[in-house]
């Protein structure tokens, strides 16, 4: 069975207070994909999820999930956020965190009541990420790295086609970040999978495409990396020292006076 494009952007442009922050955008990430997205604070990365997710609208160009417009499909995308943007302090258990992820299935409509079907659908979403042993405990109660599981559960719940991830281990531990790639790679066997990190690593044993944001953003079909492609995202001398994964080689970026 051919692949066929989950997510389409075409020459998408985004300023916002007079500023270009996305310039000329091209992607196409395809069925199955876990497609990682590497670039400097500031680069536009969250910007385009936000687009995809139809938060924001460009100032031109077209998004396309699953063939259709964004606001068609964005009940067939799950969301990940950065964990700073949730209160977890809020009083609420971790079930219940889970289950307001259905609201955008129910179009934003908070139930009196929800139905069993939904009890079904956070239960299995608690069950896939491996914590619903916790689903009557209180969010404020849970480790960093069950913060991230409930979090993932969430977006899980509406039982989406399509995961978009912003930084999602920046705020765990290694051993902790190492699991939840585990978890990531068993979710890929259903969905396409849409990740920004700085983590360079990630790249390296987890994704299976790359692309490098910085206003404008260069794709790959492949997963390979080398210092003069993460120079050109992140606009400064590196070198990559790579323990334990054999690198990879990148074709390089076009220069300036080709893309004229």
């Amino acid at each position: 069975m051919a692949e066929r494009p989950v997510i389409e952007i075409e020459d998408l442009w985004l300023s916002m207070e007079g500023r270009t922050i996305l310039e000329g955008i091209n992607l196409r990430v395809m069925e199955g994909d876990v497609f990682a997205i590497l670039g400097p604070n500031g680069g536009g990365k969250t910007t385009l999820l936000k687009v995809i997710l139809g938060l924001i609208p460009p100032d031109r160009g077209t998004v396309r999930v699953l063939g259709k417009p964004v606001e068609e499909a964005r009940h067939l995308i799950g969301y990940v956020p950065q964990l700073r943007t949730f209160d977890f302090d809020f009083p609420i258990s971790v079930r219940g965190m889970v289950l307001s992820g259905l609201l955008g299935r129910k179009n934003g409509i908070i139930p009196r009541r929800y139905s069993e079907e939904d009890y079904r659908f956070a239960d299995t979403a608690l069950s896939t990420m491996g914590i619903l042993h916790l689903a009557d405990r209180s969010i404020r109660e849970l480790s960093g790295g069950e913060r991230q599981r409930a979090v993932i559960a969430r977006a899980l719940a509406g039982n989406p086609q399509v995961l978009l991830l912003d930084e999602p281990t920046v705020f765990v531990d290694m051993p902790t970040e190492t699991k939840f790639y585990d978890i990531l790679a068993g979710l890929a066997k259903t969905m396409t999978i849409l990740l920004v990190t700085h983590d360079i690593g990630v790249v390296v044993s987890h994704v299976t495409k790359v692309g490098c944001l910085n206003r404008r953003l260069y794709t790959h079909d492949s997963k390979e990396l080398t210092g003069d492609l993460i120079q050109s995202a992140y606009a400064c001398p590196v070198d990559i020292i790579a323990h334990g994964h054999p690198h990879r080689v990148l074709r390089t970026h076009p220069k300036e006076e080709d893309r004229a």
